[in-house]
């Protein structure tokens, strides 16, 4: 049962992408207050590509919201009426110009679930091929393949921080790990 009592909410944001609520709540512990809830418009989908000698790539860019440059995963977004796999597979090529025979989804995620309702769908691509990369316009992005190992280790060395890029690599070194890599079609 939900404990919230919402009053009053309000759109105070909207774009194609977030739409912004301001709702006028009673807390569970029945005091007045205001809970912000960004909404997103999309599935959050993320791509880990995995070649045959455990090789990865990963996307370079700066990162407005944070200020700051950000190593990660191929990511990006699938509407809601579409497949997830299919919004991954368009981001992992046109980010890095790889396709894939296989697609495994490895994890499902809320990724900041105390203020917004942004899910995510994140798989593991093998059987990769190379091909042209497209970035979008406001994608200025540095790709780099790397032995999987060193993902790894920027993830343990606090290097790699995005979430989904996070989530992702440690549940394919747990995959490797325990021997549980899915065959290539």
């Amino acid at each position: 049962m939900n404990p919230w009592k919402i009053n009053e909410s309000k759109v105070v944001y909207n774009n194609n992408w977030i739409k912004v609520t301001e709702h006028q709540v009673i807390n569970p512990a029945g005091k007045n207050g205001i809970y912000g809830v960004v909404h997103y418009k999309n599935t959050a989908v993320g791509v880990i590509p995995l070649d045959e000698e455990n090789n990865t790539w990963l996307v370079g860019q700066y990162r407005f919201s944070l200020n700051q440059y950000s190593w990660e995963i191929p990511e990006g977004g699938a509407i809601f009426d579409e497949d997830p796999v299919i919004g991954a597979a368009r981001e992992l090529e046109e980010e890095t110009g790889l396709k894939a025979t296989t697609y495994t989804k490895i994890v499902q995620m809320h990724l900041s679930n105390s203020v917004s309702d942004e899910f995510a769908v994140i798989y593991l691509a093998q059987g990769l091929s190379e091909h042209t990369a497209s970035p979008e316009d406001t994608e200025q992005l540095v790709v780099k393949k790397v032995p999987f190992e060193t993902a790894y280790g920027m993830v343990e060395e606090g290097i790699i921080t995005d979430s989904m890029s996070v989530a992702a690599i440690l549940k394919v070194k747990l995959m490797l790990l325990n021997d549980q890599l899915p065959e290539v079609i």
